[in-house]
């Protein structure tokens, strides 16, 4: 499996496997597959509500703690107080002592309240509870303003990114400040398979004699982009983690390319009704 490096060095696999919307018992069950597959790194979140069920198959799996990797995210905002706590409870219900990457799941509209989030989040990674440190669904202004603060730069930013919404500009932006992608909802939601992404996905994925999901989580993983395909399917676990084999040609992503419609087909990060001050 091919690794990633963050500006600090810490590396992470490069194809995970999403978790979003999985019951508990659906976790349970598709950690179990993913292990056998071969998948290594994990990521979940506090909203998710699945971090215990993953943490106990992950303890129960035989593998040391260094032989996967957890990325986890804090459900809204808080007080610096709560926020600690909630930290502390995802690290008892994940069963393990440090988070390879912990992230803000959403942003808060309020830049401060960001800010002193962002603050508590340094304070676990100076002690080495968390490997690295970053962000998701933020915006280029948001990450602007944090970045203008911050004592620890984000590693990550963690935003819907796939061949409807190539995130080009961002990934950019990103780049030039050595902050990693991470796409969620690479495959669309199954939007794929509407007009005019079928034809030129259908097109590329019979040259490799692959399937169009693969297709869409190649195209990421050619970009450098870490990637986190969701599945409960056994068959499509094992489909999503060939995907690391497949080299697109320039002229194939550069089709892809071309689908990019600005499309979303998750919430708006710049108009989220998440991310709120709960206490």
């Amino acid at each position: 499996m091919k690794m990633i490096s963050f500006y600090n060095g810490y590396q992470i696999p490069q194809l995970g496997l999403g978790t979003f919307l999985m019951s508990p018992e659906q976790a349970e069950a598709t950690v179990i597959e993913a292990i056998k597959v071969g998948y290594r790194h994990f990521d979940t979140a506090q909203m998710y509500q699945n971090e215990v069920a993953i943490g106990n198959e992950l303890k129960k799996s035989g593998l040391k703690r260094e032989e996967y990797y957890l990325t986890t995210k804090l459900g809204n905002h808080h007080s610096v107080e709560v926020t600690k706590k909630k930290i502390e409870q995802s690290l008892k219900d994940l069963k393990t002592n440090y988070v390879d990457l912990f992230l803000i799941h959403w942003p808060n509209h309020d830049l401060e309240i960001n800010l002193r989030t962002w603050r508590v989040i340094e304070e676990y990674y100076k002690k080495g509870v968390f490997k690295a440190i970053g962000v998701s669904n933020f915006t280029r202004y948001q990450m602007d303003n944090l970045l203008e603060k911050a004592v620890i730069k984000p590693m990550a930013n963690q935003i819907e990114t796939h061949p409807a919404l190539s995130q080009v500009p961002t990934k950019k932006y990103l780049d030039e400040r050595e902050i990693r992608l991470i796409s969620y909802a690479p495959l669309m939601r199954g939007h794929f398979n509407e007009s005019p992404y079928f034809e030129v996905l259908a097109e590329i994925a019979n040259n490799h004699k692959a399937t169009i999901a693969q297709i869409a989580i190649a195209w990421g993983l050619n970009r450098e982009i870490i990637m986190i395909p969701k599945t409960v399917t056994k068959s499509r676990l094992i489909e999503n983690f060939a995907a690391r084999k497949i080299v697109l040609t320039a002229n194939e992503m550069e089709q892809i390319f071309a689908l990019n419609r600005g499309r979303r087909y998750y919430t708006d990060p710049a108009n989220t009704i998440h991310g709120d001050l709960l206490e």
